[in-house]
């Protein structure tokens, strides 16, 4: 059985955590914060003092950290991941960072004997949880299948979307785009409705019996009607940040994305008033503007 470790134990990285221990795989974990380490442990799994132990312990490591530059630290930095791992180990970088950045990571890797999974996920701090996210792999296919049985321990579908690393990052920068872009038309929306006096539940029974009802329309706005804008796992800082990739790629490819630069500018305002708060703050910002307030 291949050993696992994981480095980042935030929401995301606990919930996929908690999965890869129920899968029956002995996990070796890391995180700057005692809290989560001790919850690590409590949950079954390992605690290491620093990335390298990680390495030292694992034959596939989870990189769950927030940006690229966490990323490359994890990995290459002085007591860093790669010092620990034996040649043929995998790192997974599940990270969502720019494709150019996980592209660094091809050459010094390669240089000792490590291979490279590039699988950026979707699906929040519920689909951590549930062992269902969404992956999107690009790695050579025998890396893949190597590492298929750890990866099905915390998806409900793993993406094989090309070999080249970086491919997997494309894909995500551009789901990201589809789902920042949804998030604002459904702020507007329910804040428009509102303003002209219609009652929450019946928006929220209209609009998720139509065609564009999704389960990401259904708990977005039954998080907003029951005023619940911290906590949920789904941080505002991870989307802006998320969106400032996919503007960045769209730039490097002349790709005219106007509704997603819409969405970045209003994420990016509601970054500035809610810094601390979740995607669904963004809507107390319109309905100031509106003089309204979305509840059931």
């Amino acid at each position: 059985m291949r050993r696992v470790g994981i480095i980042g134990l935030g929401d995301m990285g606990m919930g996929m955590a908690r999965n890869i221990i129920k899968g029956g795989y002995p996990l070796v974990g890391y995180d700057l914060r005692e809290a989560r380490l001790l919850e690590l442990e409590q949950a079954g799994g390992t605690r290491a003092i620093s990335c390298r132990e990680v390495g030292e312990s694992s034959d596939a490591v989870f990189v769950m950290v927030l940006n690229g530059d966490q990323v490359k630290e994890a990995i290459f930095g002085d007591d860093g991941l790669a010092e620990g791992l034996k040649p043929g180990a995998t790192i997974i970088v599940s990270a969502t960072i720019h494709p150019s950045e996980v592209k660094e990571l091809v050459a010094p890797a390669a240089e000792k004997g490590l291979h490279l999974i590039d699988t950026p996920v979707s699906g929040g701090k519920s689909g951590a949880k549930d062992g269902a996210l969404t992956l999107m792999a690009a790695a050579k296919p025998e890396v893949l299948e190597e590492n298929r049985e750890v990866l099905d321990t915390v998806s409900k579908v793993v993406f094989h979307v090309g070999e080249e690393i970086g491919q997997g990052q494309t894909v995500k920068a551009a789901l990201q785009a589809l789902i920042g872009t949804t998030f604002a038309a459904v702020f507007e929306s329910l804040v428009l409705g509102a303003s002209a006096g219609v009652k929450g539940e019946t928006m929220f029974e209209v609009f998720g019996s139509s065609g564009v009802s999704s389960p990401l329309f259904k708990g977005c706005a039954k998080l907003i009607m029951e005023r619940k804008f911290k906590d949920t796992g789904s941080h505002i800082g991870t989307m802006y940040k998320d969106l400032g990739i996919t503007m960045n790629m769209a730039k490097e490819n002349g790709a005219a994305m106007f509704a997603t630069a819409a969405a970045y500018e209003l994420f990016r305002s509601g970054i500035s008033l809610f810094p601390d708060e979740d995607n669904w703050s963004i809507v107390k910002l319109l309905e100031q503007i509106a003089g309204t307030e979305v509840t059931w």
